[in-house]
């Protein structure tokens, strides 16, 4: 496969159904133990099982849980160093935003000639990043509304949440 493949779920039968179940429960079953249970793939020759790379673990639970939903799956091959386009399609930015974080030092990169490569890893790390600066922008800015108080009150008490917020953005920027 050399380009994204969707693999869309075909009308399930109660058979598929149930086979799809069957082995999400027998993927999902042993999650809690420690050490991580062992998976082998077993083709048509008996003794010749194959351990399943945790990777590939992974890959099937989300591909079997999507389908056991309904929902149709996109298998994208992606290199192991993005170009800065492949890197912001990745972070659903645009391009110039992810050369501004580039720029910034927020995001490490390497040079190919005139070129900049971002390591795969480091985009999923930063999304991460992202990821969690907005939920904890989401919780500051977040409170109880009592709706006995004055609306006043409340709208000022958003006000000062908002700035405050404001404020350690640009502290952050500056150091």
């Amino acid at each position: 496969m050399s380009a994204a493949e969707t693999l869309a779920p075909s009308t399930h039968s109660a058979d598929d159904e149930q086979q799809l179940r069957r082995v999400y429960d027998m993927l999902t079953a042993e999650e809690s133990l420690s050490p991580r249970p062992r998976h082998y793939l077993v083709g048509g020759v008996e003794d010749d099982p194959v351990e399943i790379p945790q990777e590939v673990y992974e890959a099937l639970l989300r591909v079997v849980d999507a389908m056991r939903k309904g929902l149709s799956v996109t298998v994208s091959p992606t290199s192991q160093t993005l170009t800065t386009q492949q890197a912001a399609d990745l972070l659903g930015i645009s391009r110039p935003t992810l050369i501004k974080a580039l720029d910034e030092g927020q995001l490490p990169y390497t040079r190919s000639g005139t070129h900049r490569r971002i390591a795969l890893t480091d985009v999923l790390d930063y999304r991460e990043r992202r990821r969690q600066a907005q939920y904890a922008a989401i919780d500051a800015l977040s409170f109880d509304v009592d709706e006995t108080r004055d609306i006043e009150e409340t709208l000022t008490n958003l006000r000062r949440a908002r700035k405050a917020v404001a404020e350690k953005r640009r502290a952050a920027r500056t150091t």
